[in-house]
This record gives structure tokens, sequence and C-alpha cells, in this order.
């Protein structure tokens, strides 16, 4: 399955137990998505300390990086172009990760998309947002909620402070939504001249 097809997917927020606790679920031998407790789960949103990497910068350049939440430990893979994207993590860092779920070698890893660096608190705000909810994991719905152009806008005009935002920050931000589909609202925004792109990537409110 092409990784546009992954994008539309809800990236669920997850302790990494989960995805070791998970049973992996094969079409033939390729991966298909992790079943959890009835769920299908195909993008992920983890928060985790950097307790190992490496690298090779050789003719197959590659980034491995393994993450550790407190409750269990993935490894996040990236090859090529992508290997050289994340070079900047480093061992120590606390990162908020946004990826494709992979597998091979018997083992669960993540594929990743997004990933930014935080403070250490949020690995205990993580922890406590999923103990309070972990018996709602939300359903993926259909269409365009309005909601959703109203958390854009909120998040926008609360940027202006910070001269706007960029655009991987509001998809991270708003990773219960496809950012196929921020992309879309964001884009009517634009025509409707509510907001504008002072760069390639930045969305300011205009108002």
């Amino acid at each position: 399955m092409p990784d546009e097809q992954f994008k539309r997917n809800i990236a669920y927020k997850l302790r990494i137990s989960d995805l070791t606790n998970g049973n992996p679920i094969l079409e033939g031998e390729r991966f298909s998505f992790l079943d959890l407790n009835g769920k299908k789960i195909i993008r992920v949103n983890v928060i985790g300390s950097i307790v190992d990497k490496y690298s090779s910068e050789g003719e197959k350049r590659f980034l491995f990086l393994t993450l550790d939440d407190g409750s269990g430990q993935v490894k996040l893979k990236s090859f090529g172009d992508d290997s050289t994207r994340f070079s900047w993590i480093s061992q120590g860092q606390i990162v908020a990760v946004i990826g494709v779920l992979r597998f091979f070698n018997n083992e669960v890893y993540i594929s990743p998309e997004i990933v930014r660096e935080l403070d250490s608190k949020y690995l205990l705000v993580r922890r406590l947002e999923l103990e309070k909810n972990k018996k709602s994991v939300p359903e993926k719905k259909e269409g365009v909620p309005f909601s959703v152009k109203e958390k854009i806008i909120d998040l926008i005009k609360n940027a202006e402070i910070n001269g706007g935002i960029d655009l991987e920050k509001l998809i991270f931000d708003l990773n219960g939504n496809p950012p196929e589909l921020i992309n879309s609202e964001i884009q009517k925004l634009l025509e409707e001249g509510v907001v504008f792109e002072p760069r390639p990537g930045r969305i300011r409110w205009l108002g």
C-alpha cells in the first residue's frame, strides 16, 4: 500500500507497550496493519526518549533510533533522504513522533513522518492523557466536521504572536485528521482570503 494511502489514516496516540502487545496482520507476506483490541492501527503518535542512535552515511544511508516511553521500546527506521531529514535527533532527546507502522523480521517498527522535540514533562502529560482515555479510542469520522476548520483557525490565530504557524505543526497538532483534509481546509481559507502564506509552508492570519 503506498504511503499516500497510509497518510489518510488517523495517527492514534498510543503507549509503546500497545505496539508490542498488538497483533501484526499480514496479507500474504506483506504487513497490513496492527490489530489492537479490534482497532486497525496503521499510523501512530507516540512520545518518548531517544535511548539509542545508529546511522550509516555510506552507499546505503539509514538511521535507526530507539524510542522509550517507560512502557516499552520501539525502533524508528529511516532510509535514504529521510535518514538525513532526521539526522538532527540525538540520544537523550524527548520527541513526539507521528509515523507509519512497518513490520520486518518479526518486529513492529515506525517509519517516522514528523518528529518534534518536546520538554520532558510531555512524557507524563501523554501517559496521564492515555490513562484517562484508554477505554475510548476515537472512531474515524467520515466527511469534514465543521470543528476541524474551527480548530485550524484557532491554531493560526493563536500563533500570530509568533509570526504564524508552520503547516507541519498544524498537521501534528491536528493528528486526529488526515493531512489531506487539513491541507484542503487551509486551501479554502487561502482562497477566502482569511489566511496567507508569507513563505511556503508558513500560515498567518489575515482575517
